[in-house]
């Protein structure tokens, strides 16, 4: 189990071009934390930070974690990472386990696991290479999930109230699973965990809708909407056909391989109250497809695309079953050749996507050293509140922040500003107007002295 997990980890992390502190989207957290242990920082992009700030709950728990354990933000970063390896290790084992797939098929599951690649127009992938909130929800999330199976209602709820303190918008999907597979599980004894799950829910959306999200059920107007044109996967009506096709083959994989354990006699007791669940959050998906194409602001900030990150994870769980305990199920040696096969296969793309196509460090905790880390510690280290102007595509060129790397107000980050523009109009008008006020070419001394007296 040890040498499993430890061969999971390392192949889940070479998967995903190796371990990485500053990057992407901790172009938001990092600031987030930091800010909640220190409230003087970022004295102008605190107004641009704020609408998704007052979104994420987790933030206390890691700025708590920090204050405790007396660790800068890297080391933290880098232990949530581990933690979010294993908790997903044993959730995926639950899960296998509680359908009644063999260990073979389990097996092959966390081996799938392992294989990251992105959600078709999600915005999500399947696993990151740094630490994100949202992965550690959803292994706390998966966990719950195999609790349901089991028909442990009362734990799986305890689950999504842990996938809810870290990172709300994605408990919204695993509650809203669990909460029609409450209403659906069998037994009578599940009387009353069903009204108490329903209770539980409903308070739980409350808080979580209004206190934390505070919808918005107006209209989008023009100019917020082409502030977040590059945001693709916001507007399902949009999507190319190929999206469509790849994102409900999961409800018809899943759905075609429970009904194959239905008449073969192997499905688990609970397992229908899984199913009803997903094919709820797939209805779920296609009404708001109308009301994000109107522009119902609520509806679009909820990002209903991403319950397909859910279906991936229970998709791979029945294809697991299907490929190990049905297809060769009376052949030992080819199970065992199945899922050699599968791990030797990520071994090699890890491999390769580490070694030959970026050539960087299994892992790395801190800033990678360079010219850039060496400016940004230099600018940490300075008291003043400066604002700092840099290339706005720096956070891509040079793999980190100015907010995450110098904790310093920024003229404009392009990739993050663009993405917080979704949840504040004003802050969405904001990198609208700056990124139209970049010149062309930019790296010369009038531009940057035109944009300073600006």
């Amino acid at each position: 189990m040890v040498a499993g997990g430890l061969f999971f980890a390392l192949a889940a992390t070479a998967n995903s071009g190796g371990y990485r502190y500053g990057v992407s989207d901790q172009a938001f957290y990092v600031p987030a934390i930091a800010m909640t242990l220190d409230s003087t920082l970022f004295p102008r992009d605190a107004e641009v930070l704020a609408p998704q700030v007052r979104m994420w709950p987790g933030r206390y728990l890691f700025s708590a974690a920090s204050r405790a354990l007396s660790i800068d933000l890297p080391v933290l970063f880098a232990l949530a990472y581990a933690l979010t390896l294993a908790i997903l290790y044993a959730a995926g084992i639950q899960l296998g386990r509680a359908l009644g797939l063999s260990w073979w098929a389990t097996a092959a599951l966390l081996v799938f696991f392992t294989l990251r690649h992105q959600i078709a127009r999600t915005g999500a992938n399947s696993l990151e290479g740094y630490m994100h909130p949202r992965m550690l929800a959803f292994a706390c999330g998966l966990a719950g999930l195999a609790w349901l199976v089991r028909g442990r209602l009362w734990l799986a709820w305890v689950a999504v109230a842990m996938t809810a303190l870290v990172h709300p918008t994605t408990a919204i999907w695993f509650g809203a699973l669990v909460a029609v597979g409450t209403a659906v599980a069998p037994g009578a004894a599940s009387i009353t965990a069903r009204v108490a799950g329903a209770t539980v829910a409903a308070i739980a959306a409350m808080v979580v809708m209004i206190g934390v999200m505070r919808p918005d059920f107006g209209v989008m107007d023009a100019a917020w909407r082409q502030a977040l044109q590059e945001k693709t996967y916001l507007f399902a009506a949009e999507w190319p056909a190929s999206a469509w096709l790849l994102n409900l083959a999961y409800p018809l994989v899943i759905g075609m391989i429970y009904r194959r354990r239905r008449l073969t006699g192997r499905a688990a007791p609970a397992e229908a109250a899984l199913v009803t669940g997903v094919f709820a959050l797939v209805a779920a998906f296609l009404v708001s497809t109308a009301l994000t194409a109107a522009g119902i602001t609520a509806v679009v900030q909820l990002q209903v695309s991403r319950v397909f990150w859910l279906l991936d994870a229970l998709a791979a769980a029945y294809f697991a079953w299907w490929l190990v305990d049905d297809v060769v199920a009376r052949r030992r040696h080819l199970q065992l050749a199945v899922v050699t096969t599968l791990a030797l296969l990520s071994a090699g793309r890890g491999y390769y996507l580490l070694v030959h196509q970026s050539d960087r460090p299994l892992a790395r905790i801190g800033l990678p050293p360079g010219g850039w880390s060496d400016a940004m510690m230099w600018l940490r280290h300075r008291p003043e509140p400066w604002h700092v102007l840099a290339d706005p595509a720096h956070g891509w060129l040079y793999g980190s922040s100015v907010r995450v790397a110098a904790l310093k107000d920024t003229w404009l980050e392009l990739s993050k500003d663009s993405a917080m523009a979704l949840y504040d109009r004003r802050a969405a008008m904001r990198a609208a107007e700056r990124r139209a006020a970049i010149p062309e070419p930019w790296v010369t001394d009038a531009a940057v002295q035109g944009l300073d007296a600006k």
